[in-house]
């Protein structure tokens, strides 16, 4: 890459498949960068060509295992100790983000700790996408642009063309979200109201709003081990729904999550490509993402505006 181009564009090993088509999409190469491993696990990053004075974006979801959360830190401490005029973490799935606040004595804020680690590593700026919580912006004394999945969502919810459509929620806690979609869209609003036992499971779960004869959108923004989701499905078909979709932007999908899709009463289960998805499931569809990110590595570094880019 000449020493005229304004920015520079590298990836952690497991988001490299983002950032080859957020670079198609930029129509710049990727960036040379060598990450070697040793024996014991540790690893070590170097790039492989000068990034003096350049606006460095670095590509790179933060979903378990913590390596990937690390090789970004060191990426981002080795553009700093190469004099990168700029540093720009690029992080589509932003980990730890379940740990927002302190829901019962004595526990970590593990949000406040990863945003911590990477204002201290040294970036300059945080682009992301669908934050569990919307105060995590708050954690970082850094901008923070925060993209949201429904810029591909809504235009495939409208490609199904579904009549009697209804946005449901699997939990109290996404009506907010739920709530902004069917405004858009004009639509009913369901929730479900759920309680857990303890993490990962549902004990029970009850419909408010009314589903018989609808087609339901189901919303959230992590799928995990997918009980909640299945389970508001199976209940939704039960109450007479003619179908049950799924919308997720982060596809994280924990064993035996694939298990449970396949057989719960989900025609499908659309999830962004912010995380790989390398299991077998015949109802999990991915959109791409590389586009929006694109246009917004753009608009940063053009100084531009990017609220426009916000359909909702």
């Amino acid at each position: 890459m000449s020493q005229t181009t304004p920015f520079m564009v590298f990836s952690g090993t497991n988001s490299r498949y983002l950032a080859e088509k957020i670079c198609q999409s930029l129509d710049c190469p990727l960036g040379n960068m060598n990450i070697t491993h040793f024996a014991d696990g540790e690893f070590a990053v170097s790039y492989e060509e000068s990034i003096r004075g350049a606006n460095v974006f670095l590509v790179q979801s933060t979903f378990p295992n913590s390596d990937n959360l690390m090789e970004l830190l060191l990426m981002i401490d080795a553009a700093k100790r190469a004099s990168a005029k700029s540093i720009i973490a690029v992080v589509p799935y932003f980990g730890w983000a379940r740990q927002d606040r302190k829901d019962k004595p004595r526990v970590s804020i593990g949000a406040k700790l990863v945003a911590d680690l990477l204002t201290v590593a040294g970036i300059d700026r945080l682009i992301t996408m669908d934050l569990h919580a919307d105060q995590i912006q708050g954690f970082f004394n850094t901008p923070v642009d925060h993209l949201y999945a429904s810029a591909v969502f809504i235009p495939y919810i409208k490609s199904l063309q579904l009549e009697d459509l209804v946005i449901a929620t699997p939990d109290v806690g996404g009506s907010k979200r739920a709530n902004t979609y069917s405004k858009y869209l004009g639509v009913p609003l369901v929730l479900c109201n759920k309680t857990r036992e303890r993490a990962n499971e549902v004990a029970s779960m009850q419909i408010i709003g009314d589903v018989k004869g609808k087609n339901v959108i189901l919303v959230d923004d992590i799928v995990d081990t997918a009980g909640t989701i299945t389970k508001a499905a199976n209940v939704m078909i039960e109450a007479g729904a003619k179908s049950v979709r799924a919308i997720a932007s982060h596809c994280v999908m924990s064993d035996p999550a694939s298990e449970r899709v396949t057989s719960s009463a989900l025609t499908e289960m659309i999830f962004t490509n912010s995380i790989p998805f390398c299991k077998k499931c015949s109802k999990v569809k991915q959109l791409s993402i590389s586009d929006m990110f694109a246009e917004t590595i753009k608009r940063v570094v053009n100084n531009e505006s990017i609220s426009s880019q916000y359909i909702i």
